[in-house]
């Protein structure tokens, strides 16, 4: 997911919430699409109720479920999160070989699977079958375009599938 924006403060009593964006202009923003907040290390959706603008990159607004000052002000200093600015600039990997750590070949890529925060790829094994697997940043390697290749990390105990 890309960081789009920082919740700077709450504001007022109702649960309002100023923000400042990122890389991201406030006019890209889909408002019928969720951003999502990390508690405990998992994404939360939240929809946007309203949203206006204030300067050039900030806006006020209000998520639905945030309706108090206590709650505005537990999401203060937390970043939001979309998924859909990665689906236009990702890359399509189906077709590309997929190695270990090792070099040694896993499969070929046959399609996504999208778990919100966790973005994971079906790979076809050469002998039949298919396997689930992260692709996270952290866990590739290199990837070679000319020779359409990824090699990745692959997790303890998913490369013995």
């Amino acid at each position: 997911m890309l960081r789009i924006a920082q919740v700077l403060k709450s504001n007022g009593t109702e649960g309002e919430l100023l923000i400042s964006f990122f890389d991201v202009s406030p006019e890209d923003i889909d408002l019928e699409e969720p951003v999502f907040v990390y508690f405990d290390g998992l994404p939360v959706p939240f929809y946007f109720e309203s949203f206006v603008r204030r300067g050039v990159n900030r806006a006020l607004v209000r998520l639905t479920g945030i309706r108090s000052l206590r709650d505005a002000d537990e999401l203060a200093g937390q970043a939001l999160y979309a998924d859909y600015f990665e689906e236009e600039e990702e890359e399509d990997l189906t077709g590309w070989e997929v190695l270990d750590q090792r070099g040694n070949s896993v499969g070929t890529i046959a399609d996504y699977e999208d778990i919100p925060g966790n973005l994971c790829i079906w790979v076809r094994r050469p002998g039949g079958g298919e396997i689930l697997l992260p692709l996270h940043e952290d866990l590739v390697q290199a990837t070679d375009p000319v020779s359409r290749r990824i090699s990745l990390i692959i997790p303890e105990g998913l490369d013995a599938l």
